[in-house]
């Protein structure tokens, strides 16, 4: 049994939610995103109401700015609509924790997006496998020092997000595990909060105090043009250091065919969003989700039930020059027709 109530909304809210006048015949979903400054976030907005659409949702998305106050308030005014669920990427892993809990008593399901949420219970998560987007990278990152050097041998450059953040410790994971036992030199550092300046610098002091590094690998595209920045600074031209990727970001992908990086490790973000439509109805009408292996946009995924929940894991795709302008990957910002079928 759902609780309905009344109530007053903030005026940003309100304004938000002024477009759900409408809801399809299923009823209306609300997506809290946590910003909308960059393309990955924009492009998840887009995906995840066109695929919800295509199975009878209607959704309405309200933009926290990066602010975990603003993302917790538009929460306690969302649930007091009753929506048939929300889903949330959250500013804060675990500042919104009571306002699930609180969500949830109220009988509105929560579902999470992209980035997870482990500290209570939840009806849904979509993630991309980030683990394996480090293994997909090492995998690649060994095919490009034997082209090379004749064998997997070399220097690396490794230049992580911010180290509170799971996605690049995952990726780092991922990657060092696959690259152990080969003869390589790992040098890691950390780009604090993300910042691709930090980025920048990272490369240029490696550069001079190891002139001889193979190739660079940052976590995240918009990381990589500052990367390339530096590696011009340096006199270096494209392909002298060879650079891997991941997030798949459309920049990544023009630095791609510009030849500056060799490979971009895509985030499937098309996939995470399309398994939330394809799950919606069971998580709505609070149905058991299986544990098994679901094909998601022609991905292998594999959903497993934590202890928060139901889990899906969704694996990504290595792009280079060869497949670069395939519109199936996000970067090339064009959303796939497959049809979306739900889980039954």
């Amino acid at each position: 049994m759902k609780l309905t109530r009344r109530l007053f909304l903030g005026a940003t809210t309100a304004m938000a939610l002024a477009s759900a006048a409408h809801a399809q015949d299923k009823g209306t979903i609300y997506y809290m995103v946590p910003t909308l400054l960059d393309e990955f976030q924009t492009t998840s907005v887009d995906a995840i109401e066109k695929f919800m659409a295509e199975v009878g949702y209607e959704v309405v998305t309200l933009n926290a700015d990066n602010k975990t106050d603003l993302q917790q308030s538009q929460m306690a005014d969302t649930i007091l609509l009753d929506p048939e669920a929300i889903v949330i990427a959250p500013v804060d892993f675990n500042a919104l924790v009571p306002a699930i809990d609180e969500a949830r008593a109220a009988g509105v399901p929560v579902m999470i997006f992209d980035r997870q949420i482990t500290e209570t219970e939840l009806d849904f998560t979509s993630v991309a496998g980030t683990i394996e987007i480090g293994e997909v990278a090492a995998g690649e990152i060994k095919r490009l020092l034997t082209e090379k050097n004749g064998s997997v041998t070399g220097t690396i450059l490794q230049v992580l997000g911010d180290p509170g953040d799971p996605y690049t410790l995952d990726i780092q994971k991922g990657f060092e595990d696959m690259m152990a036992g080969e003869d390589v030199e790992i040098i890691t550092h950390p780009a604090m909060q993300w910042e691709a300046s930090n980025a920048g610098t990272i490369v240029a002091d490696e550069l001079l105090a190891t002139p001889d590094i193979d190739l660079i690998f940052v976590h995240a595209a918009h990381l990589s043009v500052a990367a390339v920045a530096s590696l011009e600074a340096a006199g270096k031209a494209p392909g002298d250091v060879m650079l891997v990727s991941s997030n798949g970001a459309p920049v990544g992908l023009d630095l791609i065919r510009q030849g500056w990086q060799q490979v971009e490790v895509e985030q499937p973000l098309f996939a995470q969003a399309a398994a939330l439509a394809m799950f919606a109805d069971k998580v709505v009408a609070g149905e058991e989700i299986e544990a098994g292996t679901y094909d998601v946009l022609g991905l292998e995924s594999t959903v497993t039930i934590e202890d928060w929940g139901p889990n899906i894991k969704i694996p990504g795709a290595a792009i280079t020059p060869e497949n670069v302008d395939d519109p199936t990957f996000w970067g090339n910002l064009q959303a796939p027709d497959d049809p979306i079928t739900p889980v039954e």
